[in-house]
Formats: structure tokens, C-alpha cells, sequence
């Protein structure tokens, strides 16, 4: 087993888990703030920290417990208040900062909340930086706390907003301007409800916004990328020509064209893919995505002599093998799309900018210009389980093995367990419909089956 597998705190994206309840409490986020204060106290100079979260009611909870154990560790803590995660990750890298703190469990429900950390560079820490300070948290850290007058302060940066919003609309080439769009924005009542509404209005386009109304309780409640029906049914209603919808913390995007279908994070990969390589600017001859994206797309890049690279799932491991590949744009199905000319992490905001972009330059409508490839058909379907993971039962990986052997050559079988929930992810695509149907049905009773 290696070290990664043993992690007992951070999973795929963060420390995640239902609010007051262990570990997500304000016990083990004061010791978070202790342990990684710590770890990224480096040199000496006076160490700093910028913390910002979404719209969660535990965020209250969180944020002074992580100020208090930075402060204690010696660091200075500037707070933000709410903003996406990558306004985070921006600032982090702007303000030359050490480390940066988001309080977001992104898509989930507002009882869950979770913790993200960003090194100076403005990146999702590694594996290996993230077990250091699990194991530096389970040690008595009393003794290297900061000694009563190396104690750090607290202050709030007023600006931050604005900063970001400068940020996101510097991603559009000098000049851009999308007067004349109507727009639909549904901010999933998160952490970009200021934010985004304001970038596209700025830039002249007619925004009718909707999920910007946080009361603590409502954070992606019938909103936002993970519900899209309701931005699907308000294009219609107002007769926009594009609908964005972000998630909780404002890092994926999902869009919808003036008849109100869904376009998918794959759709937006290819299309800003092809964008940027027919202008010049992409670069490392392909892009990244996960195991997750659709066939229809490699097979769309291919065909213009790009090379579709995947990781496991996770925006930070696409991260990870863009920087090593020397490529600048990778993403997820999900929407996370990272443009690292731009942003080091995923950033739902500017990735609709560059789609809204070619929107302008071409004078299309968006149901023809973001429609790029025709994905093969796709199924996922998940199955909760308790205790143990079913993927481990012989029988079930034979059942795995066997159902590739259905597909062959003309489709694939990806079975993963979620990095954030007891969840089984059964997926399987190919070219017969019926048949992808039939096999993670199967597959799916199956496992619930050995669950029982």
C-alpha cells in the first residue's frame, strides 16, 4: 500500500465532511492551521496566509478556528470572505503569500463543508505536501507554537473582489467586449454571487442572474452546475442567448445554449482547445482531462492533430500533468477547466469568458459554436455503500473484467470509488446505446448486491 492510500484526512480535493462532525470540526481545523502553519514557515521572513470560503453557515465556524491556529503558529491570516477558490489560488500567488486557505466543499449540499490549501505558488498541494501535514497533526505541536510575541495578526483585505474581477476579465484580449449578449448566470447562491455577475456586467453584456441570494442554508440547493435544469428552463423563460451556471465555490462551469440544452465541460474543452490551437496560443500539442471525458472527445482532438493526455479524476492531477507536459489547458466533464496562462486551478468564471469570447469573434449562435464533437453515448450511475470498498471482492472485479470484454474496441468500462463520498462511480461508454444501458445496470446491481 503506498503512502497516498493511507491518507485518513485529505482525499481528492481536501479535507471534506458534514459540518461539527468529526473530522470537518473546529477541533481538527485549528490543528490544521497549526500543523500547515508550520510546515510552510520558511525562511525569516513574517509568514502570511490568506483564508476565504463560500457561503456555508459552518464557514463561520471554520475560519476563526483556522485564523486561531495560524495565528498560533506564527503566521499573519488575511481574510477575504467569500470568493471562488480560484480567486484564492490567484491571490495567493499575487500577494506573494504562503499559503492559501479555502473553506468550500464545492457542489455538495450546505450541512458538508471542506478544507483546500494552495502552496505560493498559487497550486493545490501534492500527495505527499498533504501527507506531511497529516502526520505533523497527529503529534503534540505544542511545544513549536509560536512564543507570545511572535504571535501572528488578523486582518481583512477590502479589495479582494475587486482584484479577482480585474483578473477574470484580463483573460479577454484587450478591447473584448460583449455588448449585446444576454446572459443568464446562475451563481448556485456560493461564493461568486458578488463576483461573477459583476465581471459580465462590466464587460457590457445583460445579465440576469439567479442563485445569488446565500442565506447560509441554500448553496447549490436547486442551483447551479450540478443542477442545470432550472439555468436550462430560465434561458428559455428570458430568452438568453447563453446560460453559465458555476458550483459552490465558482472552480466549474456548465453551460447552456438558447434552446436551454446542456453543454458539458467536455464541449467546452474542445471548443476552447480548438480556439486556441487555430490562434497560436495552445501549447504541448494536446490538452489534459481525466478518465472521465468522453471518447467523442479524443477522437474530435485527433482529428486536428491534438493529443487528449488523461489523469485519474481530480482537477489538481490535471494540474499536476499539464505543468509537467508544458500544456495550458486541461479540464474535467464536470466543468473544471484550469487555462494556466490564466489560473493554476480550476476557474469557472473565466472559462465561460473564453467561450463567451469566440461567441463574439464568430457572431454564432451558441447551440452551433459550442457543440464541437458528437460524444458517444455515456452512462454513469453511482452506488453508496458502507464499511468496506466492494471494489476490493473478486467476484465484482470479474464482473469489471468481463463487461470490458462486451465493449472491446468500441467503448470502455471505468469503475472508481468517489475521493469525496462512500460512493461506487460505474461508468461505461461505447457506440451501442442499449448496450452501455445494459452493462452498468448490471454492474451497478451487482456491487449493491455485495453490499448488502
Amino acid at each position: 500500500m503506498n503512502q497516498v492510500s493511507k491518507r485518513r484526512l485529505f482525499g481528492t480535493d481536501g479535507i471534506r465532511g458534514t459540518a461539527n462532525t468529526a473530522p470537518m470540526t473546529a477541533e481538527m481545523a485549528l490543528k490544521l492551521g497549526q500543523a500547515a502553519g508550520l510546515l510552510f514557515t520558511r525562511g525569516n521572513h513574517r509568514h502570511r496566509v490568506i483564508i476565504g470560503k463560500d457561503t456555508r453557515l459552518s464557514g463561520y465556524m471554520l475560519e476563526p478556528a483556522l485564523t486561531a491556529g495560524f495565528i498560533s503558529a506564527g503566521m499573519n491570516v488575511t481574510l477575504a470572505g467569500p470568493l471562488p477558490t480560484p480567486a484564492i489560488a490567484m491571490l495567493t500567488r499575487s500577494l506573494r503569500l504562503d499559503l492559501g486557505v479555502v473553506i468550500s466543499a464545492s457542489h455538495n449540499p450546505y450541512e458538508d463543508n471542506g478544507i483546500k490549501l494552495f502552496g505560493p505558488d498559487g497550486a493545490k498541494l501534492s500527495d505527499e505536501t498533504e501527507m506531511e501535514i497529516e502526520a505533523l497533526m497527529e503529534t503534540d505541536l505544542s511545544a513549536r507554537l509560536a512564543a507570545s510575541g511572535k504571535l501572528g495578526r488578523a486582518s481583512r483585505l477590502v479589495d479582494a473582489a475587486g482584484r479577482y474581477i480585474e483578473a477574470a476579465k484580463s483573460s479577454l484580449e484587450r478591447g473584448l467586449r460583449l455588448d449585446g449578449l444576454r446572459i443568464v448566470l446562475d451563481c448556485a447562491h456560493g461564493a461568486a454571487y458578488k463576483v461573477a455577475p459583476a465581471a459580465l456586467w462590466e464587460l457590457g453584456a445583460t445579465v440576469i442572474s439567479i442563485g445569488v441570494e446565500p442565506d447560509g442554508f441554500n448553496i447549490n440547493r436547486d442551483a447551479g452546475s450540478t443542477v442545470p435544469k432550472h439555468l436550462c428552463a430560465a434561458v428559455l423563460e428570458h430568452g438568453a442567448d447563453i446560460g453559465i451556471a458555476l458550483d459552490g465555490d465558482a472552480d466549474r462551469v456548465i453551460l447552456a445554449d438558447e434552446h436551454g440544452e446542456i453543454i458539458d465541460g467536455d464541449q467546452i474543452l474542445g471548443l476552447i482547445a480548438r480556439d486556441m490551437h487555430e490562434s497560436g496560443r495552445l501549447t504541448g500539442g494536446g490538452i489534459v482531462a481525466t478518465v472521465m471525458s468522453n471518447l467523442g472527445l479524443e477522437r474530435f482532438l485527433g482529428a486536428q492533430g491534438l493529443t487528449l493526455h488523461r489523469t485519474k479524476v481530480g482537477d489538481r492531477y490535471v494540474a499536476e500533468a499539464m505543468r509537467e507536459r508544458g500544456i495550458n489547458l486541461g479540464g474535467e466533464q464536470s466543468g473544471h477547466v484550469i487555462l494556466s496562462d490564466f489560473a493554476t486551478t480550476g476557474d469557472g468564471l473565466i472559462a465561460a469568458l473564453q467561450v463567451l469570447a469566440v461567441l463574439v469573434r464568430t457572431g454564432e449562435r451558441a447551440s452551433k459554436t459550442c457543440r464541437v464533437f458528437q460524444p458517444l453515448p455515456q452512462l454513469l450511475r453511482n452506488v453508496r455503500y458502507a464499511g468496506a470498498s466492494p471494489l476490493r471482492l473478486a467476484h465484482i472485479q470479474a464482473a469489471i473484467t468481463q463487461a470490458g470484454e462486451r465493449l472491446g474496441n468500441t467503448g470502455r468500462v471505468l469503475i472508481r470509488p468517489s475521493g469525496t463520498e462512500p460512493l461506487i462511480r460505474v461508468m461505461a461508454e461505447g457506440e451501442d446505446s442499449a448496450l452501455i444501458h445494459a452493462i452498468v445496470g448490471e454492474l451497478c446491481d451487482t456491487i449493491a448486491l455485495a453490499t448488502l
